[in-house]
């Protein structure tokens, strides 16, 4: 019998990150950070001046990513925090909009699953990519709660920070493919008063584990 895959979906801020690398922890089973997936993959393409979505999927289908809890890299090269760099977070939206190279990162996502063991999180893990996960979460939390953290975070304007959720929220709602959903089966989790561990633990428990 193969090892579980779980999946964490949410928007941005609610913790998703965080928890799905500590419930890996626990559990002994591999986390997956899809965004450092497609931050690698936008890395790449602004390296070498790709902008069509074409280009950019046929490009994807030659690269080597390897994507670890602290290592992220590109054809050997370490890029872990080169894909933090803003420009390329930029860069990363047309990608993640565009039809042919997300099929091509689910692709791969999926390969890296196929064996099971996996701690997943985004925001179409349970909906798109692993639709028969074992165990499938949508962490949420109020725009005001995730704006907070990510000013925590980040610094800089409040209000501001706040304004760029709501309109990424929207943006991945209504996005054509993969869109931010609650996916079937998944179990709610509002994260807005809770700390890091007490999320944690409500995953384990409903896992089935102490």
């Amino acid at each position: 019998m193969r090892p579980p895959i779980i999946t964490l979906d949410g928007p941005a801020a609610a913790g998703k990150s965080s928890a799905a690398r500590l419930v890996a922890q626990q559990l002994g089973l591999r986390f997956l950070d899809t965004g450092a997936m497609y931050r690698a993959i936008a890395w790449k393409a602004r390296r070498l001046g790709l902008a069509e979505p074409a280009r950019i999927a046929a490009m994807i289908r030659t690269t080597r990513l390897t994507v670890e809890p602290d290592l992220v890299t590109c054809d050997g090269e370490d890029v872990t925090r080169a894909i933090r760099d803003p420009q390329v977070t930029s860069a990363v939206r047309p990608i993640a909009d565009s039809p042919e190279c997300r099929a091509e990162l689910v692709r791969l996502q999926q390969e890296i699953g196929r064996a099971g063991g996996l701690v997943t999180e985004g925001r179409d893990q349970g909906s798109v990519v692993f639709p028969d996960a074992e165990f499938k979460f949508y962490l949420d939390a109020t725009l005001d709660v995730r704006a907070t953290r990510r000013h925590l975070q980040e610094g800089g304007d409040f209000e501001a920070l706040r304004r760029a959720l709501e309109r990424r929220d929207a943006e991945d709602k209504a996005r054509p493919v993969g869109p931010l959903v609650k996916p079937p089966g998944a179990r709610e989790i509002d994260t807005s008063s809770l700390t890091l561990p007490e999320v944690v633990a409500r995953i384990l428990a409903a896992i089935g584990t102490p």
